[in-house]
């Protein structure tokens, strides 16, 4: 795929360039908790402003069902945005409309806007391709460039990802490139031992790229909630903890196919227990106990890894050549279950590996528990996008940005 850089070489002076970013920050009562995908886009949109580019700056926010939603309006990332630059960023009401056509015209080189959230309009995510192919036409008009920098969204077949590269010259972001070179380092030339760290609720979420990792990595660490249906699934009481029945069989035969073809499956040995689900809003204590992972009382259920599985994880850590840590061990969001997504973070830390933190709640917990996101070897913007890479899926957003 062609990138920026070749773009910028061939000179941006006054065009009207379309940059499809990932703005889609945790957003509470107009609140950013976390503003690290409108960081992860700066380098991009400051090549382009620097190189008098007129900046058209577009993003999805949440889940609306494709008409206007004032809970999901992307004014608070534009505000940040222009906060981070030190520059004023314009800010269109629509997506395609007159505000959106005003805003873009009204661009000198070197500006910036933001048109409103893509997910307004319901041609945005249709499946169906006509419909996505109009809206893709009418975001076209607002740009003579396209460049796709919006990591995150590249698995989606929408319409600003995947339609409207194909109506303008288009060139891979600085993240983008950069999110691909490290995903090729983790799938095409990757240095031993290649340990995988895998959280999260939902176990169902990870299957597809444990079967892939399978077969590549030499060890695979599992943690939070999707750890308790491995341990049911080895005969193990795991009290009122998270499970996906369901899952159980496929989950068995990964524990087969790892035993059988070597590869290292290390579950947690130990867990932080409670009778309920902790109170995130006021975070009051919790008072978990500690208790072995076969031996989880009835009424209880797992909430972080123990204090003996944290010093086994970060062992299994220490001596790797490259580490990819995606899911939180916990509920890191309370401070009585944080400290096992602390020890995963600061094993990556402590170790020589290349180190990739992959995306979502990872990302998020990175920044939350107040660790340097630069002492990691890669923080991905995009949890579900590198999944599926790692997956071995074509992504949408990424076949388009192809010659």
């Amino acid at each position: 795929m062609k990138t920026i850089d070749e773009l910028l070489s061939a000179g941006v002076d006054g065009k009207r360039v379309f940059v499809r970013a990932d703005l889609n920050v945790p957003l509470a009562d107009g609140v950013i908790s976390d503003d690290g995908r409108i960081r992860a886009v700066l380098p991009t949109l400051k090549a382009l402003t620097g190189a008098g580019a007129k900046v058209v700056v577009a993003s999805h926010l949440g889940r609306p069902k494709g008409a206007p939603d004032p809970a999901f309006s992307l004014r608070p990332a534009a505000e940040r945005l222009g906060e981070l630059l030190g520059a004023p960023v314009a800010f269109a009401g629509d997506t395609v409309g007159d505000a959106a056509h005003d805003a873009v015209n009204g661009l000198e080189p070197g500006q910036i806007a933001v048109i409103e959230n893509l997910r307004f309009n319901a041609g945005e995510t249709s499946k169906d391709d006509a419909e996505r192919g109009e809206f893709a036409d009418r975001l076209a008009a607002l740009a003579d460039v396209y460049v796709g920098d919006g990591f995150g969204a590249v698995h989606r077949k929408h319409a600003s990802v995947y339609d409207l590269p194909a109506r303008l010259p288009h060139y891979a972001g600085h993240l983008i490139a950069a999110e691909v070179d490290v995903l090729k380092k983790l799938t095409e030339d990757v240095r031993r031992p290649y340990a995988v760290v895998l959280g999260g609720a939902k176990v169902s979420d990870k299957l597809a790229v444990i079967d892939q990792l399978l077969g590549k990595a030499d060890r695979l660490l599992i943690g939070g909630g999707m750890a308790y249906t491995f341990l049911k699934a080895k005969g193990y009481e795991i009290g009122s903890s998270l499970l996906q029945e369901d899952q159980i069989p496929a989950v068995i035969e990964y524990i087969e196919r790892a035993e059988k073809i070597g590869v290292e499956l290390v579950l947690p040995v130990d867990a932080l227990v409670a009778p309920e689900f902790p109170d995130l809003k006021t975070k009051a204590p919790a008072n978990p106990t500690t208790v072995a992972a076969d031996a989880i009382p009835a009424d209880q259920m797992g909430l972080d890894i123990g204090p003996e599985t944290r010093k086994l994880f970060a062992s299994k850590i220490a001596d790797a050549a490259t580490v990819f840590w995606n899911g939180p061990m916990g509920v890191f969001e309370h401070p009585d279950y944080a400290e096992g997504t602390k020890a995963v973070a600061q094993a990556l830390l402590d170790s020589p590996a290349f180190t990739v933190v992959g995306g979502g709640d990872s990302a998020a917990a990175v920044r939350i528990l107040g660790f340097d996101e630069t002492a990691f070897g890669h923080i991905s913007t995009g949890g579900g996008a590198s999944l599926e890479y790692l997956e071995g899926k074509t992504l949408p957003g990424l076949a388009a940005l192809e010659d």
